[in-house]
């Protein structure tokens, strides 16, 4: 499927990921539609960075996937579907998982039989590695079972197996995007690579948790040539795709990695607030790209050294946006 002459609907649209893949769509598709969570100031998110004539060409929605009548409403031309909207913090997710669940599973739902009703022709599920949980081996297959060590991640467990239920249930044309740890500009400081980031502007110590949970960290301009990849392609509809480098880093090495481009030598100390609830922390995630390479021809062009130069430049540029005193939950 080609996403040109199509017009395409982005859910959690004024989230990190979900403004870069709105700022891309509106370059090569005929129509963006963008749902917002609705605030009362009527706040577009990171789609505030988007510049003004590409912003002035998406219809922006404000409201809740949890709401059947508004979803129904926006669906209506509607040729392609990227959800991602979620509560993604797994913190969080011990405070209210109630709120989470209801979110991520019953929110994915009303997407779902909305686009079923209103024939929508591709239906992109965006997943999470931290589906797998600590991993027995690496690097992590799709095909290997899901552990769901976290209440967030049994959500997107639940959401993901919804999902695909369309599919085998209805014949709704699925696919579920498993992105590995993105980062770059406009992630919030609850992510690890910006609160690292943000206290070494501002000093050489940085308090954080552990040090030793690696990652497989992607950059987010790479993440969003996998979901449009997976949208066109139409191998990849009942599949579930890893995107991820294949590689992974430490906490700890991020420090060094960080230090280096800013030529500092930054100071670690323990923070009990930001350690994460007990045997919530995945030891390791490092994607098995293979699939993805195979099916979508997609590959990741950008290391880890590029994106954190990039992201180091837009925290630098938007000083006001990130308060290294605080912890984001």
């Amino acid at each position: 499927m080609r996403l040109k002459e199509k017009t395409v609907l982005v859910t959690g649209a004024g989230g990190f990921i979900g403004s870069h893949l709105v700022e891309s769509l509106a370059r090569k598709t005929k129509r963006v539609k963008a749902l917002v969570k609705y605030n009362s100031s009527r706040k577009c998110g990171n789609l505030e960075f988007l510049d003004k004539k590409v912003k002035s060409g998406i219809d922006i929605y404000f409201g809740d996937i949890r709401e059947e009548a508004l979803l129904n409403k926006i669906m209506k031309g509607v040729d392609v579907v990227f959800n991602l909207a979620a509560l993604v913090g797994i913190p969080y997710s011990y405070i209210n998982p109630h709120e989470v669940a209801m979110v991520n599973t019953i929110g994915t739902l009303n997407l779902l039989t909305a686009a079923r009703d209103n024939g929508v022709k591709k239906f992109v599920q965006t997943s999470t590695s931290e589906v797998y949980g600590s991993p027995d081996r690496v690097p992590i297959k799709e095909t290997d079972l899901p552990k769901p060590q976290s209440p967030y991640s049994a959500t997107k467990i639940g959401s993901d197996a919804i999902a695909l239920s369309f599919f085998y249930a209805f014949g709704m044309p699925v696919s579920v995007i498993r992105p590995f740890n993105t980062y770059g500009p406009r992630q919030s400081a609850r992510a690890v690579i910006p609160a690292i980031i943000t206290q070494a502007l501002n000093g050489d110590e940085v308090e954080l948790g552990s040090l030793k949970p690696r990652r497989d960290f992607t950059f987010v301009k790479d993440t969003v040539s996998g979901f449009i990849k997976i949208a066109e392609a139409d191998k990849s509809i009942k599949e579930v795709i890893n995107i991820g480098t294949g590689k992974d880093v430490s906490v700890g090495d991020l420090v060094g990695l960080i230090g280096d481009i800013l030529g500092k030598k930054l100071v670690v100390t323990k923070g009990k607030k930001r350690i994460r609830p007990a045997k919530s922390e995945v030891t390791r995630l490092m994607a098995d790209n293979s699939k993805a390479k195979r099916l979508l021809k997609w590959n990741p062009e950008f290391s880890i050294e590029e994106g954190l130069e990039a992201t180091i430049e837009f925290i630098s540029e938007n000083p006001e946006l990130y308060d290294p005193r605080i912890y984001a939950v």
